[in-house]
């Protein structure tokens, strides 16, 4: 039964798509959804100032999510011009190794795509690939009070304070628009982004600078609207 519910639902999306109208130049889209950001990172260790220094292993950076809003323009039926924006994400930032929480951090990372539309001027799913520019804007860092513990223990270090450079780098993304009506349709779309920033943090003892490439996959699962 579930089987038959599953093609029968599959069978309506389809006619549905088959009827809708095409994508042409000049059109307006605009998706909205729940947009997650999946850190795929990969950390400089963090050497601190001990003697002998004390090497902990890097930090990851956990997902979040939050809504996305999307607008799209069609310049010609195939090619558009897209801006990825959300809501500020926030992630947790844990040391590695030994699984101390090191702080957290809030950024912004629009996105700017060229998109080219393979069935651009055509009824129907609309798939599409497309690659671009990111900026992402970090801001908010905090230091949790476990690391600032254990800066304090083990260099001594009675205050702390953490910042990440804002990153420019390049995106590249897949995605579909499976029609619904002439107007509305499902979307899905993932991105890779490259965003690599330098973590500093700042102690009353001294400094450490390490870099961090946080490199997410980018998922977004929502609705799309053509005006």
């Amino acid at each position: 039964m579930k089987q038959v519910t599953k093609l029968a639902l599959a069978a309506v999306v389809a006619g549905m798509a088959v009827n809708a109208a095409a994508y042409e130049q000049g059109d307006w889209i605009l998706r909205a959804g729940a947009v997650t950001v999946a850190p795929d990172e990969d950390s400089d260790s963090i050497v601190l100032p001990t003697a002998p220094p004390t090497v902990l292993p890097g930090v990851s950076v956990d997902n979040d999510t939050q809504l996305s809003i999307i607008p799209v323009y069609m310049v010609t039926d195939n090619w558009a011009i897209e801006v990825l924006a959300a809501t500020p994400f926030e992630h947790d930032i844990t040391v590695d190794g030994v699984g101390i929480p090191a702080g957290s951090i809030k950024h912004l990372p629009p996105t700017v795509s060229m998109q080219w539309y393979p069935r651009g001027g055509q009824k129907g799913w609309q798939p599409y690939v497309g690659a671009g520019v990111n900026y992402t804007i970090i801001f908010d860092e905090k230091v949790d009070p476990a690391l600032a513990g254990a800066l304090n223990g083990l260099i001594g270090a009675t205050e702390a304070d953490l910042s990440l450079d804002d990153s420019f780098g390049l995106a590249a993304q897949v995605g579909v628009d499976i029609p619904l009506s002439d107007n509305w349709a499902i979307n899905a779309a993932v991105w890779y982004i490259d965003i690599d920033t330098t973590a500093k943090i700042r102690t009353d003892v001294g400094t450490v600078a390490f870099d961090v490439d946080i490199d997410p996959w980018v998922y977004n699962v929502g609705i799309a609207y053509r005006f």
